[in-house]
């Protein structure tokens, strides 16, 4: 029988791509500000240019009052279904697999991993969760007042990634593997490289990957707990280039 899928395992599917989506949109931004208007559906940032998203979600807001988040699909504030329904497939998602986090119309702080005190890190790791489960992978989490977080999955052509570039994605894999809340490591570079359309096979040892892309080659080993252990590379122009 295969393994229950549980909250973790989300966040470890999710991590690397995640943080190179993250690091990318930051770039795309630059420094910028944002508004949003729920009732019209409109989602912009303004700054040196304005980009208006072609899509976004709700996916649930983190209060400190409370100390929990609240999905967007449970709010009472009956917000236009357009925006919650992806909220909502998570919560069937999460009662399928019985991951109560995402099942659950609210969920406190403390239950989450970490036990995050502030509505930001509670709001990022709910986010995370969804990017693994929806395929969606540009997210924001904004003030919506009074210390409240509000996280959107959001859709633009600029937002998806160039094609995989040799520097950068070893950049990407050696900052995602400090992540704090990655709880495996192989599980989390081997979702990453399917996801992110590279090559991965097993090494020439059980406890060894291979990743392979266009002017890119890694060798990841790990220790007996699935932590990364080493990563070394091979960069190189592709053929023909």
């Amino acid at each position: 029988m295969p393994e229950p899928l549980t909250l973790a395992n989300l966040l470890d599917d999710a991590a690397i791509l995640s943080l190179e989506h993250q690091l990318h949109l930051e770039e795309v931004l630059g420094e910028h500000d944002w508004s949003v208007n729920l009732r019209e559906q409109r989602f912009e940032f303004t700054g040196s240019r304005t980009i208006s998203c072609t899509g976004f979600h709700l996916l649930g807001t983190a209060a400190p009052g409370p100390d929990s988040w609240l999905w967007a699909w449970a709010n009472p504030s009956g917000f236009p279904e357009a925006l919650t329904a992806l909220s909502a497939t998570l919560r069937d998602f999460g009662q399928q697999y019985d991951i109560a986090e995402l099942a659950s119309a609210e969920v406190p702080f403390g239950a989450l991993p970490g036990s995050p005190a502030e509505p930001h890190f509670a709001a990022a790791i709910l986010t995370e969760a969804a990017k693994a489960v929806t395929g969606r992978w540009s997210a924001y989490n904004g003030d919506a007042g009074g210390g409240t977080r509000a996280a959107f999955l959001i859709e633009h052509p600029d937002f998806r990634l160039p094609p995989p570039e040799p520097a950068r994605l070893m950049r990407v894999l050696q900052q995602a593997l400090t992540l704090p809340l990655l709880t495996d490591h192989r599980r989390a570079v081997h979702s990453y490289a399917v996801r992110r359309g590279l090559g991965v096979a097993p090494g020439q040892d059980a406890d060894q990957l291979t990743l392979a892309g266009p002017g890119f080659e890694a060798l990841v080993e790990f220790d007996p707990l699935g932590r990364v252990a080493k990563l070394s590379g091979t960069l190189s122009a592709p053929r023909g280039a």
